[in-house]
């Protein structure tokens, strides 16, 4: 597999009327290529993916597709609680020629770890696309240990983890355990380049629907042995990285992109947008920024 560095998980842009807007979810495909990314998540969390239906999640899928390079890997997130829900969705996702799927642990119903390791087995052997786990407990009350993905690895098209447990414990075991082929993301901005120093190999970030440029470049200072200029920018964007989640993701990026010009629509209930103050706070970090002039 062709290592991505950096890829952003997309926001779902959204018309007036709350309905998908697709023509600008290929616009803001085609700016984020523009910017550095390597690769696209489509329809994860950031795409407030609990409340795009299945067929719009394909149509976003093919939506993006469409507008990028076929070096450009797209990777669909599938993932949900219910196993033969999530196998047809990668069945749909395969067929659309999506470079490979994302898959989050099941949230609400707590699966043991076996239960995690019976589900990831159960897509992976359903799918010849690359499969990414997606490890987020803060969202899904739900810990995909080192342990059963080291096990998981083992299962030829297992080839990527997403891992935004926030413990850098964590990340230093599953480096430990897991073979080197096996990739692992940060999934969190903010610790991308602590994550890197133990071993992962770049981001899926939210942040990089801003910064992707300057991101980018942290990694690659990193790549190539220049620690201190790849920690100058981690602390250059390090209040962005804080900002961009001063509530629940993805409302302050969404946000954002709405501030800057952006015009990707609101939000799908039960997210709701900032209030007063926290739009005047995000405000003020952007022009800090230089990203809104006045």
């Amino acid at each position: 597999m062709t290592v991505a560095r950096l890829m952003t998980a997309m926001i779902t842009p959204f018309q007036e009327n709350l309905e998908v807007n697709y023509d600008k979810a290929g616009e803001l495909a085609s700016y984020l290529v523009q910017q550095g990314n390597d690769g696209l998540v489509v329809c994860g969390t950031t795409g407030e993916s609990p409340t795009v239906t299945a067929e719009e999640k394909a149509k976003l899928f093919s939506t993006v597709v469409s507008k990028v390079s076929k070096e450009t890997q797209v990777w669909a997130g599938v993932g949900s609680y219910h196993t033969d829900a999530t196998l047809e969705l990668a069945r749909e996702a395969e067929k659309i020629g999506v470079y490979g799927i994302m898959v989050v642990t099941p949230y609400y119903n707590k699966p043991s770890q076996e239960g995690l390791y019976q589900h990831f087995k159960k897509i992976a052997e359903a799918s010849s696309l690359p499969v990414m786990l997606y490890n987020v407990p803060s969202r899904t009350s739900c810990n995909l240990l080192p342990q059963t993905v080291a096990r998981l690895a083992e299962i030829e098209n297992i080839v990527a983890l997403k891992e935004a447990s926030g413990s850098l414990n964590q990340m230093s075991e599953l480096r430990s355990l897991l073979p080197p082929s096996m990739t692992i993301y940060s999934g969190d901005d903010s610790l991308t380049l602590p994550m890197m120093s133990l071993g992962a190999r770049g981001v899926i970030s939210v942040v990089s629907h801003l910064a992707g440029t300057r991101i980018k470049e942290m990694i690659e200072n990193f790549e190539a042995g220049k620690i201190q200029e790849a920690r100058k920018i981690h602390y250059e964007l390090f209040p962005l990285f804080r900002g961009l989640f001063m509530v629940t993701n993805p409302v302050p990026v969404k946000e954002a992109l709405n501030m800057i010009g952006m015009n990707v629509g609101g939000f799908r209930l039960p997210l709701t947008g900032l209030n007063e103050k926290e739009a005047d706070t995000l405000q003020d970090l952007l022009r800090s920024y230089g990203y809104i002039i006045k």
